[in-house]
């Protein structure tokens, strides 16, 4: 598969969690290009401020290895990860990181505090941004349209 095609996976897994209320952030997580966890945002269901699509796969893809190291794992996330989730990317040591949308709001990878080129970062992984930037930055932005119209 590729990268499009990894990320159309996640742009499902955020489909449904705006189907589910919750803000349209899906992930998926690939291993030697096999996709092992998928999953989208899930505070709202789970009255968890953690329970974010990257946590959530790191979490998933964590226990079906048995290993808390993702090193030959790559993840593809609709929304530049905040830096809640660009801590668990760095702890789980995960290879490489591709993200449709930046967040200049709450992103933490190329806007804001930018952690994975902080000094007390302990893994960086390679990053690739702007994947299906159009189509991550719309289920968003409509998200959000229709959230203040109410």
């Amino acid at each position: 598969m590729s990268k499009a095609s990894f990320m159309e996976h996640a742009l499902e897994e955020a489909r449904l969690a705006h189907a589910r209320g919750e803000v349209p952030v899906g992930a998926v997580l690939v291993r030697y290009g096999e996709i092992i966890a998928r999953n989208g945002n899930r505070t709202l269901e789970l009255k968890d401020p953690t329970a974010h699509a990257e946590v959530l796969v790191i979490r998933e893809a964590s226990k079906k290895l048995n290993n808390e190291r993702l090193t030959d794992c790559d993840l593809y996330v609709t929304l530049e990860p905040c830096p809640m989730c660009a801590g668990a990317i760095s702890f789980a040591r995960i290879r490489r990181l591709y993200f449709g949308a930046s967040d200049q709001k709450s992103g933490a990878v190329e806007s804001g505090v930018q952690y994975f080129s902080d000094i007390t970062c302990h893994h960086k992984p390679e990053v690739y941004s702007g994947i299906l930037e159009s189509e991550c930055s719309h289920i968003l932005k409509a998200f959000f349209n229709n959230k203040r119209m109410k």
